[in-house]
């Protein structure tokens, strides 16, 4: 019987956010994604023998995990959370309030009552530090300086008796408390790096490597690759062309890899899936096996697009095209490539966290064997590659998602049909292989490069990068070897694809400014470093002004009539307003169909008022609303309904409204009963629920949230995280309130 093999790739990486010259770390995510997840990933295979893996570990992420365990790392965010807070300068105060509730509000923050607790009372202070602080005891900042630690450490560490113990605790933390969370920290951090290759020596996982600082290697070689994959893409002034610097990547990361782990990796997934085949030449010429992209550059190479219907199942001849390991064959150059299931993959990374999890593994598994049918059906082994980012998707999921990781390796493990194997291990058990004799240049996101290359920030900052190269070339050669090796160090991180990730108008996050300012620093140090003053350029931004989501509070009551055709320009004035961010953050891939939310009260209904994205009204959708009715000082709402809407055609085919937990409908567009539900849909979607259906009080507090579904799975939200909050008044109170 043909096998179906299914090869799970995960990727962990972080860029390298320590600046050379002062030592200190810009931003604290290595620290804290290494204890959230990198250890739990590897260490649950231990439930599952016969689940093997393979895990990409960049090299630039090794070592600053490295800097942390040896005790030389200074980072500042490590301090303010280790100070007394009976210490902490007026400035360290702020620090903590604007960095130490950078996680996810509703898994990590509102896992932890007393955390969701402090952070409530930050959020209506906004962006005014200055104004926050005074709201803050000194027993607040130790509370926070505790859970905001805790709500990074991974599911295993949870488990710790002394971490377990302060859990339990709750709040009202003391400086010895403090210090055993920061202590415990270090001795976790310390468990990363052994466990992946004591599990690597075991056979379990395979490990692989990226170039060292993770640079997009065909841009390396020359930023003119940027055209071929885009026709007509503007392309910064200078043109850079460096193919040695992508040699250098590529030979630092192999040979830190073979010092940590004690073997050579045998394969890479290059930067960003990102290909060419002057860089698998490269990979060939360094003894590599395998490297690993994208769908989309297997398409584009065979000439031969990978079909997909509008659901993103394969269509006739994809899966015989995508389900199978292929040899690339050029000149001296011969290597093995596999390329991801962008679908499957952004599954995991983008849809499953919204869904039960015994729902969503049941629902991944049928989608892989029905999606390898045709292969299986041929007599074939299929090679099904699920490659996707192994940290930042977990934020999103209950519990660090590994109720939903167990009952997918559980299943797999119990199916005499499949395998779960590493990638040396597909290659070795795999015998028709597909033939390559060509590539076009591309990365695993639109089968391009125009993330990092193309737009006006883009081309700056390749064009500060081409200056500071050719300033080495010229000075390099009369400085002190010390100074020398600097410099290019620093121009290597500068290499790094991260910073254009976000540049550009693609993907922002709530630290877009430190990054500006830390690859400019960079920049900077490769000319202090030989003993010349940086350019004046390199002062100034490069990032400019940029959309970022937006909330409004309500400011009065609102009277709309609900029939969804927004005739009435002032039904909506007044309304707390929330606009979605319409860029991507650390992942990409998410699907974006709603544009912004609205609610508001007056003295008998909530109005919710949900607008579009482009023509996704139009489509197939089910969108759900969420309602719940809070006590003001309950964390725990008393009462919950759900609405759910079908949309189909730009009109709505059906709705009904009911107990969230099941306990029972309410009304219906079938049944529409005296609930006095309304729903009306033409160019937006508007909802009128009685506040008494709610049995919502004056002082309660009200949160909505809405969803699109789309085949069975939810595909947006809004707001991404958290919801959107109202709380009953009076027409006066709120009046006075704004």
């Amino acid at each position: 019987m043909p096998k179906l093999r299914i090869v799970f790739l995960w990727h962990m990486h972080q860029p390298y956010y320590k600046d050379l010259v002062s030592g200190e770390y810009r931003l604290p995510w290595v620290r804290l994604h290494a204890l959230k997840d990198y250890r739990g990933m590897v260490q649950l295979l231990e439930e599952f023998p016969q689940i093997h893996q393979t895990f990409n570990l960049v090299p630039s992420l090794i070592a600053q995990m490295e800097d942390y365990v040896a005790g030389t790392a200074r980072d500042p965010f490590l301090e303010v959370a280790a100070k007394p807070a009976r210490d902490l300068t007026q400035e360290e105060r702020q620090f903590a309030l604007q960095y130490l509730f950078q996680a996810n509000q509703t898994h990590m923050i509102g896992r932890y009552p007393r955390y969701r607790e402090l952070w409530e009372q930050f959020r209506p202070q906004g962006r005014d530090l200055e104004r926050a602080v005074k709201q803050f005891q000194v027993q607040d900042f130790t509370d926070l300086q505790v859970l905001s630690q805790v709500a990074w450490f991974d599911e295993f560490f949870l488990d710790d008796p002394e971490i377990a113990a302060l859990i339990r605790k709750g709040r009202g933390y003391s400086e010895s408390d403090q210090q055993v969370v920061i202590a415990r920290q270090r001795e976790f951090l310390a468990q990363v790096l052994p466990a992946y290759r004591a599990a690597a020596q075991r056979g379990g996982i395979e490990i692989s490597t990226s170039p060292f600082y993770h640079p997009i290697l065909p841009l390396l070689c020359d930023t003119d690759l940027g055209r071929v994959s885009s026709p007509g893409l503007p392309l910064p002034q200078e043109r850079f062309q460096h193919p040695e610097d992508a040699e250098e990547q590529l030979r630092r990361g192999l040979a830190l890899h073979e010092r940590v782990f004690g073997m050579r990796p045998r394969g890479i997934w290059p930067s960003e899936g990102s290909v060419s085949g002057e860089v698998l030449a490269l990979a060939h010429r360094l003894g590599l096996d395998w490297v690993a992209s994208d769908e989309g550059v297997l398409g584009r190479s065979l000439d031969s697009p990978i079909p997909r219907d509008g659901a993103g199942r394969l269509a006739a001849g994809g899966a015989e095209r995508l389900y199978t390991i292929y040899r690339y064959e050029k000149d001296s150059a011969a290597v093995h490539m596999l390329f991801r299931d962008h679908t499957l993959s952004d599954l995991i990374g983008f849809v499953y966290a919204g869904m039960p999890a015994a729902q969503a593994a049941a629902d991944f598994l049928q989608k892989v064997r029905d999606s390898a049918q045709p292969v299986l059906s041929a007599g074939k082994d299929a090679v099904v590659s699920i490659i996707l980012d192994g940290e930042n998707a977990w934020e999103y999921y209950p519990r660090s998602g590994r109720e939903f990781l167990r009952r997918v390796y559980d299943a797999i493990q119990k199916a005499p049909e499949l395998e779960a194997v590493t990638v040396s291990e597909a290659i070795e058990r795999h015998q028709d292989f597909g033939k390559l004799a060509a590539l076009t240049p591309g990365s695993w996101i639109n089968a391009n490069f125009n993330v990092w290359i193309g737009a006006p920030e883009d081309n700056r900052a390749w064009d500060f990068l081409a200056a500071a190269r050719k300033f080495y070339a010229e000075a390099a050669p009369a400085a002190p070897e010390e100074r020398r090796t600097l410099a290019f160090e620093e121009l290597l991180i500068a290499e790094g694809s991260d910073w254009n990730w976000w540049y550009g108008p693609e993907h922002h996050s709530a630290n877009d400014r430190d990054f500006d300012e830390l690859y400019r620093k960079h920049l900077s140090n490769v000319y202090q470093a030989l003993g010349a003053a940086p350019p004046d350029s390199l002062a100034q931004a490069i990032l400019s002004g940029a959309a970022r989501p937006y909330f409004a509070p309500q400011t009065a009551y609102i009277h709309p009539r609900i029939d969804g055709d927004l005739a009435g320009y002032f039904d909506w004035m007044g309304a707390a307003t929330y606009t979605a961010d319409r860029r991507s953050s650390a992942m990409h891939g998410r699907q974006f169909l709603l544009e912004s939310g609205h609610a508001g009260i007056d003295e008998e209904n909530v109005y919710a008022r949900l607008d579009f994205a482009r023509s996704s009204r139009e489509a197939k959708l089910d969108i759900v609303l969420n309602l719940e009715a809070a006590r003001p000082d309950a964390a725990a709402p008393h009462c919950r309904l759900r609405l759910d809407v079908s949309l189909a055609g730009g009109a709505i085919a059906a709705w009904k409204l009911e107990q969230h937990e099941g306990e029972g409908e309410i009304a219906s567009s079938a049944q529409p009963g005296g609930a006095g539900l309304e729903v009306g849909l033409r160019k937006v979607l508007e909802v009128k629920v009685p506040l008494a259906t709610l049995r919502a009080a004056v002082g309660d507090k009200l949160r909505l949230r809405f969803s699109a579904w789309k085949g069975g799975l939810p595909t947006d939200s809004l707001p991404s995280e958290g919801c959107i909050e109202l709380q009953v008044l009076s027409e006066a109170e709120l009046a006075a309130r704004s």
